[in-house]
C-alpha cells in the first residue's frame, strides 16, 4: 500500500470515504434487482443549544464530491481485499450519477426540519452520499453559525473589529482546519491565519508573531526591533509574553524610535478588556489584536467592560465550536419508487421520526425581515406563501447552476443573517422561529403514521 497523504484522503481514496453499511446496503440493491427511484433529504431536527438559527455552508464541497467521485484502482482493489462480489464491483468501476440534488444555497440561514439538501436518484447511487454529504455540510454549517453568532455581537455592538481564524492548530485534523476556515470566512470572519485555506479558497491570511520570537531573544526590545528591521509597518507585535504595559511601552518606543507605523499590537493573555484599556492608555495610536479563549460570549463581555480592539482573533472556541459542538444532521429515505410512482415514506421511531416525502421550503418577509417559514411537499410549492428556498443544482447528474465565487456567498450571508429578527439570533436563549408544516405534510404525515402503524398490527 502507498504511503497515505498528511490528511490522507486522495482523489483514489475518496470514494472510500463512506460507511461500510452503505456499500453492503449498495451491493445487496444492484445484486437482488432492487433499485427503486429514491429521495433522501438532509436535515436536522432540532438547531444545537442556544442556536435560533444556522448558516448553509459546504455545498459547494458537497457538488464537488458527488461530481468526482470515481472508483479507481486503489479503491476497487481495497474493496475487493473486503469480499465485494466481482459484478458488484464492476458496477463501480463505472459508477456515475444520474440523479437531481437541490439545496439551499450557501450563506443562507436554516432552521430545524428544513432540507438542506435533497438527492433523487436510483437508490443505489442516493444511498451511497449519506457520510460525505452529512460530513461536509453539517462541519461548515456548524462553525459558518459559530463564526456569524461572533459577527453578529460586532455588528450589534462593536464598530467592525477583524475577525481571523486562528483555529487551525486545535481543530480536528487537518481537513477541518481548512474547512473550518472556509465557513468562519463564510459566516462573516476576514480571513485566517491558515496558509493552506488562503491557497485553496483565496481567503485572506494574516499573521504577527509568537511567543517563542519574543523568548528566543535575551531582551524584550531586541525580538521587537529585529522584527520591525524585517516587517516594518506589516509589524504586529506580541506584547504579552512578560508584562503587558511594559511590552506596550517598549513596542511604543521601538516604533518611535525607527519611524515606523506599526500595523498593530496582539494581546493574547491576562484580564483582555481591562489590559486593552491599559494598553490604549499607553500607546493610543495603535491598533490592538486580541487573542485567547475568544468566542461570541467573551466578545460581548468585551465590550460590556469597554475593551478597546481593532479585531479579534478566534481559535478554539471557533473551529471547535466549544459550546456547541454538533449538527446532528440526517440523511433520511423520505419517498421511494413503488408501481412507476414515488410514494412517501418515514420512521416511527421515538424522538426520530420523520417528515415523509420531497419538500418545499418558502419563506416570507415583512418590512425586510423574515417573518416564518413553511415546510410542505414538494408539489405544493406554488400554492404556499413566500419564496422557494430549494433550487435545483444538479439535473440528471449534470450541474446546472454556476457556483457563486467564496465573496458572494460571504456577502449574501451577511445579507440574509441580518433580516433574521434580532431576537432570534441572540446568542444565549434566542426566540425560537417560526417553522410552520403546511397543511398538506401534516395530513401526509399523519396518514402515513397510520398506514405505518396498521401494517404492524397485521
Amino acid at each position: 500500500m502507498s504511503q497515505p497523504s498528511f490528511g490522507y484522503l486522495t482523489p483514489e481514496t475518496l470514494p472510500l470515504f463512506t460507511d461500510l453499511y452503505e456499500l453492503r446496503m449498495l451491493q445487496a440493491y444492484r445484486n437482488q434487482g432492487h433499485d427503486p427511484t429514491a429521495t433522501f433529504s438532509l436535515f436536522t431536527r432540532e438547531l444545537p443549544a442556544n442556536r435560533g438559527y444556522m448558516i448553509a455552508a459546504g455545498l459547494e464541497q458537497a457538488l464537488h464530491y458527488v461530481e468526482g467521485l470515481e472508483f479507481g484502482d486503489r479503491a476497487i482493489e481495497y474493496l475487493t481485499e473486503l469480499e465485494f462480489d466481482p459484478a458488484f464491483l464492476d458496477y463501480l468501476e463505472s459508477f456515475e450519477f444520474t440523479g437531481e440534488i437541490r439545496a439551499l444555497p450557501e450563506g443562507t440561514p436554516v432552521f430545524e426540519n428544513e432540507p438542506l439538501l435533497e438527492v433523487t436518484a436510483p437508490i443505489s447511487q442516493a444511498q451511497l452520499f449519506e457520510t460525505a454529504v452529512i460530513n461536509q455540510i453539517g462541519f461548515q454549517t456548524l462553525i459558518a453559525t459559530k463564526a456569524a453568532r461572533m459577527r453578529d455581537v460586532i455588528d450589534r455592538e462593536g464598530d467592525g473589529q477583524r475577525l481571523v481564524d486562528f483555529g487551525s492548530r486545535r481543530s480536528h485534523g487537518t481537513d477541518a482546519g481548512i474547512k473550518a476556515a472556509r465557513a468562519a470566512y463564510v459566516g462573516g470572519f476576514d480571513g485566517t491565519s491558515n496558509v493552506a485555506a488562503g491557497e485553496a479558497f483565496d481567503v485572506p491570511v494574516f499573521g504577527t508573531m509568537a511567543h517563542s520570537w519574543v523568548q528566543s531573544f535575551e531582551h524584550e526590545r531586541d525580538s521587537f526591533e529585529t522584527f520591525v528591521d524585517e516587517y516594518g509597518e506589516d509589524s504586529v507585535l506580541l506584547i504579552d509574553t512578560y508584562d503587558t504595559v511594559a511590552g506596550a511601552e517598549t513596542a511604543k518606543a521601538v516604533a518611535e524610535e525607527n519611524d515606523v507605523d506599526l500595523r498593530g499590537v496582539r494581546l493574547d493573555s491576562g484580564d483582555l478588556p481591562a489590559l486593552s484599556k491599559a494598553v490604549d492608555e499607553v500607546f493610543p495610536e495603535v491598533d490592538e489584536f486580541i487573542s485567547s479563549g475568544i468566542d461570541e460570549y467573551a466578545i460581548r463581555e468585551f465590550f460590556d467592560r469597554d475593551g478597546i480592539a481593532a479585531g479579534f482573533g478566534p481559535g478554539t472556541a471557533l473551529v471547535t465550536s466549544t459550546d456547541s459542538p454538533k449538527v446532528e444532521g440526517v440523511y433520511k429515505l423520505v419517498a421511494v419508487e413503488r408501481d412507476g410512482e414515488m410514494q412517501p415514506t418515514m420512521k416511527l421511531s421515538k424522538g426520530k421520526v420523520t417528515y415523509p416525502g420531497a419538500k418545499s421550503v418558502r419563506r416570507t418577509t415583512e418590512g425586510g425581515e423574515y417573518a416564518g417559514d413553511v415546510v410542505g411537499l414538494r408539489e405544493e410549492s406554488d400554492d404556499l406563501p413566500g419564496e422557494e428556498l430549494l433550487e435545483t443544482v444538479v439535473e440528471d447528474g449534470e450541474r446546472v447552476v454556476d457556483l457563486p465565487d467564496l465573496e458572494t456567498i460571504r456577502e449574501r450571508a451577511a445579507d440574509l443573517r441580518r433580516r433574521l429578527p434580532v431576537e432570534h439570533r441572540r446568542i444565549e436563549d434566542p426566540e425560537p422561529y417560526e417553522v410552520r408544516i403546511s397543511d398538506a405534510l401534516e395530513a401526509e404525515t399523519e396518514g402515513l403514521r397510520r398506514t405505518l402503524e396498521e401494517r404492524m398490527d397485521v
